[in-house]
């Protein structure tokens, strides 16, 4: 489904991706995983067209993503869960939902993925005509994913999920990615959290400094002595 050869990305003279090769096939969670600054979060971003392909390509079910812009991409079917959350913290958790329906032209089916995100996330329901700049930092992610949702994605990148939330609240929203798997749903997913990371997907790339460091099926990752000692603490 996601294809990317040789991508390098440019901060200015910074050199932030250095030609790194990786792919996620259809109805897989696929996981990158490293320490702060390693570009993780600068890969979704190229990803998504939030930042500008220096060289190498990326194709998703075929596109060139570089020649497309981010509002067309989403419309092709990836959706971008952001580092942070990004919610619209004026509207109400309502208002943010249908926002991000925009690109659904039935009405029934925005009203059948509505129906679908509250199901996943019943408290959301209690709160829709709260402000969402109001909901606590769990609420908010949940609303962040569920946001992505509401555009009926093929694919979803999740940076940073658990960023900020308790272990109780990391628990639930990673029962909510496994679920989206269940539906049929493609992830990438950036996660600090190597062990959680690990455990929830099927294949990770280790980004060290931009570049790919170590590659593989989660569970030959979670047993490599250096993954353990860089990121599981063991």
């Amino acid at each position: 489904m996601l294809e990317v050869k040789d991508l390098h990305v440019h901060y200015g003279a910074i050199h932030a991706i250095k030609g790194i090769s990786f792919h996620v096939g259809e109805g897989e969670i696929v996981s990158l995983i490293g320490a702060n600054g390693a570009g993780k979060t600068t890969t979704l971003q190229a990803m998504s067209g939030l930042k500008k392909i220096s060289g190498g390509f990326v194709a998703f079910m075929g596109n060139d993503l570089a020649k497309i812009k981010p509002e067309k991409i989403l419309r092709l079917g990836m959706a971008h869960v952001p580092e942070g959350r990004r919610i619209f913290s004026r509207m109400s958790v309502q208002e943010n939902l249908e926002m991000s329906a925009y690109i659904v032209k039935s009405k029934e089916q925005v009203q059948e993925e509505f129906k679908h995100v509250l199901e996943l996330f019943p408290r959301l329901g209690e709160r829709l005509k709260q402000r969402a700049g109001t909901l606590s930092g769990g609420e908010q992610q949940m609303l962040a994913i569920s946001r992505a949702l509401m555009s009926r994605p093929k694919m979803i990148l999740m940076d940073e999920p658990s960023m900020g939330l308790s272990p109780i609240l990391v628990k639930e929203i990673f029962r909510i990615v496994a679920q989206c798997k269940k539906d049929g749903m493609t992830i990438l997913l950036v996660e600090q959290n190597a062990s959680i990371a690990l455990s929830i997907s099927d294949r990770a790339y280790v980004l060290e400094t931009g570049r790919i460091a170590l590659e593989g099926n989660s569970s030959e990752l979670m047993g490599n002595v250096e993954v353990k000692k860089a990121y599981l603490g063991g």
